[in-house]
């Protein structure tokens, strides 16, 4: 058991997890391949969600025809086009997102925010939940990998000057558990289809986790922010179950 009375930082994803912003990134990637003659289907939502702009890029070029169509890095920009003018129009915050970052500030605990989407999309999201919240952010590009790899959790950890194993991250997607537990952060990860696809992303059966209740894998299931409190949070740290940083 671990001396830790508190986490070093709590790391928060953006996407899904603080904001509702799910719908838009969907209606901005249907728009695009749409305009390229390559609808979406209901398999592509599935496959496009948590994944970074590139990524998704990367999976809406591959759908394309080949003759004349725009590379990967075209489409990535039409895909921060669009989503960035649907976040023009203000964003909501997710139930529980305020009161849990205001929680931390009067409790001293440094919160920073942990995003794949670019720098564009999360400035102008830390203009609608208050950037005066984080002690920093991370976008897409500040670090040598994007999510799933360990590099924006490391990245984030190693500007605050903390362990990242002293620190708790919040995601809401497979692909954003997967970064923060090979960063060797205890998850928490939010939301039904969150909370299935997160823990099987830790190796850990859905099945065998409860709100709240953390799994072998390391991972903790809420059904939204409003079940994270400090308690939950420093409990998660003094003893956060078997975490292997990998590089």
């Amino acid at each position: 058991m671990s001396s830790r009375e508190s986490p070093a930082a709590v790391l928060f994803d953006m996407d899904g997890t603080l904001v509702d912003t799910e719908d838009l990134w969907w209606d901005a990637c249907v728009e695009v391949a749409g305009g390229l003659g390559s609808p979406l289907g209901e398999a592509d939502r599935e496959a496009l969600f948590g994944l970074s702009v590139e990524d998704a890029a990367l999976h809406i070029a591959a759908t394309l025809d080949s003759a004349g169509a725009p590379g990967a890095r075209a489409v990535e920009t039409m895909l921060t086009d669009a989503f960035t003018g649907r976040l023009q129009n203000g964003v909501t915050t997710l139930p529980g997102a305020v009161a849990l970052l205001e929680a931390l500030r009067a409790a001293g605990i440094p919160a920073g925010l942990v995003s794949a989407s670019p720098r564009p999309v999360v400035d102008l999201v830390l203009e609608t939940v208050g950037g005066d919240r984080f002690r920093l952010s991370v976008a897409a590009g500040d670090s040598a990998r994007n999510k799933p790899a360990p590099d924006p959790y490391l990245a984030a950890a190693a500007r605050l000057g903390v362990d990242p194993a002293a620190c708790v991250a919040i995601e809401d997607s497979p692909t954003g558990v997967a970064s923060a537990r090979s960063a060797g952060c205890a998850v928490i990860v939010v939301g039904p289809s969150g909370a299935a696809g997160g823990v099987a992303a830790a190796g850990v059966t859905a099945g065998d986790v409860t709100a709240g209740d953390v799994t072998a894998g390391g991972v903790t299931a809420v059904p939204t922010l409003e079940s994270v409190d400090l308690p939950l949070l420093r409990r998660l740290v003094a003893d956060p179950g078997p975490v292997t940083p990998r590089t």
